[in-house]
C-alpha cells in the first residue's frame, strides 16, 4: 500500500524481538552493476537491493544499449557484460538524485572510445559535488560541455577514452568520484596514476578495490599516501556468473539503534563485518549501551531497558551515513553527544547537518548554535521538554525528501515516550525511502507485530 503523507509510528509497549532481513547494499548494488557492465561475460547479482537508485542504474545501463533484467521477486540483476564498450554512442541519461549512478555512470561514459551522452539529474543534484570528477576526465581526453552551472549538472559529454598515464583528483567532498575513476581505469590507454589533491573516506574506496579485484583486477597499489596506480592490461572478468551482494550495512543501522529505544533483542540476519565500513557503527552504538555480538547468522544486538544509555563523543567521517541514526536518538541519552567528521553530509541529498539541528530544536533538544559548525552536531538531550511537546499532539519530523531522516526518525518515534503506546511523532513524505530501502516502514510493523504477539 502507499505510504500516507504524514505517517505516525507506532511506539514499542513490549521489548523488541526477533529478527530482521536487510536488502542488499546500495553502494554495493551499483558499484556491482557498472563492474558487471564491464565483464565479457553475463554477470547475475543475486541479494541485490531493489530500490530507486539502483533502478535508476539499471535503467540507465539499458538506455546504453546493455541488457539488463531485473528479478524483484529473487532479489536479482542480470547483465550482459561487453567487455567494456557501450553499445550506444548516442544517449540521454537521467539519474534522478542517485549520487553513485551520476559518479560511476559519467566515468563509464568517458571511459568510451566515442559518443556522445547527455546527462542530468533532479534540481537537487544540480547541487551536489561534481567538479572533482568532471576535471579529472577532462585531463584524461573528455569534452565536457556544461549546459547550466559550470561543474554541475547537466552536461553533455564528448568521449575520447582515456589517456592512462597521469591524472589528479579532488574527491574530498564525495569518495564516490575516486571509485568511479578507479573502476574505468582499466580501460584506460595506458596504467593510470591517481594524485588525490584532498583527503577521502577510505572505507569506501577499500570497498571499490576489494570489487574491483573480485571482478578481475589485479588490484589497486597504494604508492604513496596521496597516490594511487592501477594497471591497464587485465580485462574485467568474474570466477562464475554470479556475485552475491552482502547487506546494507547503513540499512541495519535503524534496526540496530531499535533495541536502545525499545529494549530487547534483533538478529541482524547475514550482516558480517565484510566489505561495509558502515558496520563500524555498531562500535558506536556499544559505547552508547548497546550488547552487540557477531554470531554465525550476523549481529546479535541486545539492550535491557533501565540500563544507562550514555551520550558519545564521536567522528563520523568514515561512516557518515549513520550519523543521523545516532543523532535522531540522542534525547534519550544521558548526557550530550557530538559527532564529528561530518562536513560533507552538508552536500548529500540535503544540507544533513542543518536539517538534523532544525528537526532536534523542533522536538525541544539543545543544539549549540556555537558548535553547529560546518564539520560538527553537538546534541544536548532533554527528555522532559520532548515529553512536554509530545503530550499537546504528535510532533511532525520533516524528511527534506532525505530517506535517512525518515528512517532515523522513525526509530525515535518507537521509544513510548507517553507510556500511553500512542504515537507521539509522525514522518511527513515517508515515502522518501524508496531510494535506499522501499520495505523499511513495513519491516517496522512486521517488528512491532512480532514483538507485541511475544509478549502476549
Amino acid at each position: 500500500m502507499p505510504l500516507p503523507d504524514l505517517l505516525p509510528i507506532q511506539p514499542f509497549t513490549h521489548p523488541v524481538s526477533g529478527s530482521v532481513v536487510l536488502p542488499g547494499s546500495k553502494s554495493l548494488t551499483n558499484r556491482a552493476l557498472l563492474l558487471a557492465a564491464l565483464c565479457s561475460r553475463p554477470v547475475t547479482l543475486t541479494g541485490a537491493l531493489f530500490s530507486e537508485d539502483t533502478r535508476i542504474m539499471a535503467e540507465a545501463l539499458k538506455t546504453l544499449g546493455f541488457t539488463v533484467e531485473l528479478r524483484p521477486e529473487k532479489n536479482e540483476i542480470y547483465i550482459e557484460g561487453r567487455g567494456g564498450k557501450i553499445p550506444a554512442e548516442n544517449a540521454t541519461l537521467h539519474v534522478g538524485l542517485a549520487g553513485t549512478a551520476a559518479r560511476f555512470l559519467t566515468a563509464f561514459c568517458a571511459a568510451s572510445p566515442r559518443g556522445v551522452y547527455r546527462i542530468d539529474g533532479v534540481p537537487q543534484m544540480r547541487k551536489r559535488p561534481m567538479k572533482g570528477l568532471f576535471d579529472a576526465l577532462s585531463a584524461q581526453g573528455a569534452e565536457i560541455v556544461y549546459l547550466g552551472e559550470h561543474g554541475f549538472f547537466p552536461i553533455e559529454l564528448h568521449a575520447h577514452g582515456l589517456r592512462g598515464n597521469v591524472v589528479e583528483i579532488d574527491a574530498g567532498e564525495s569518495s564516490q568520484m575516486l571509485s568511479a575513476l578507479l573502476m574505468v581505469a582499466p580501460l584506460a590507454a595506458a596504467p593510470l596514476e591517481i594524485t588525490l589533491l584532498n583527503s577521502v573516506r577510505w572505507p569506501f574506496v577499500q570497498m571499490t578495490a576489494n570489487l574491483i579485484r573480485h571482478f578481475g583486477q589485479p588490484g589497486i597499489s597504494r604508492i604513496a599516501e596521496n597516490r594511487l596506480s592501477i594497471r591497464n592490461e587485465t580485462r574485467y572478468s568474474i570466477p562464475s556468473s554470479f556475485y552475491k551482494v552482502e547487506p546494507d550495512a547503513t540499512a541495519a543501522s535503524y534496526f540496530a539503534a531499535l533495541p536502545l529505544v525499545s529494549g530487547g533483542h534483533l538478529l541482524l540476519n547475514a550482516l558480517t563485518p565484510g566489505l561495509q565500513g558502515d558496520t563500524d557503527f555498531l562500535g558506536v552504538l556499544g559505547k552508547v549501551g548497546l550488547n552487540t555480538r557477531a554470531t554465525d547468522d550476523g549481529f546479535a544486538v541486545s539492550f535491557t531497558l533501565g540500563a544507562a544509555r550514555h551520550g558519545v563523543t564521536e567522528d563520523f567521517r568514515e561512516f557518515s551515513d549513520t550519523f543521523l541514526t545516532l543523532a535522531a536518538i540522542a534525547p534519550l541519552l544521558d548526557g550530550p553527544t557530538q559527532i564529528s567528521g561530518i562536513g560533507h553530509t552538508r552536500k548529500q541529498e540535503t544540507d544533513r547537518i542543518a536539517g538534523a539541528a532544525q528537526e532536534l530544536r523542533k522536538l525541544g533538544q539543545n543544539v549549540n548554535a556555537d558548535d553547529e559548525a560546518d564539520d560538527i552536531l553537538t546534541i544536548s538531550p532533554n527528555l522532559e521538554e520532548l515529553r512536554r511537546r509530545a503530550s499537546q499532539g504528535p510532533l511532525e519530523v520533516g524528511t527534506y525528501g532525505d530517506h535517512r531522516f525518515a528512517m532515523s526518525f522513525a526509530i525515535l518515534g518507537c521509544y513510548d515516550l507517553l507510556g500511553t503506546g500512542q504515537p507521539w511523532l509522525a514522518i511527513k513524505n515517508p515515502a522518501c525511502c524508496e531510494k535506499t530501502f522501499p520495505g523499511f516502514f513495513d519491516e517496522l510493523a512486521r517488528l512491532h507485530a512480532v514483538s507485541h504477539n511475544v509478549a502476549s
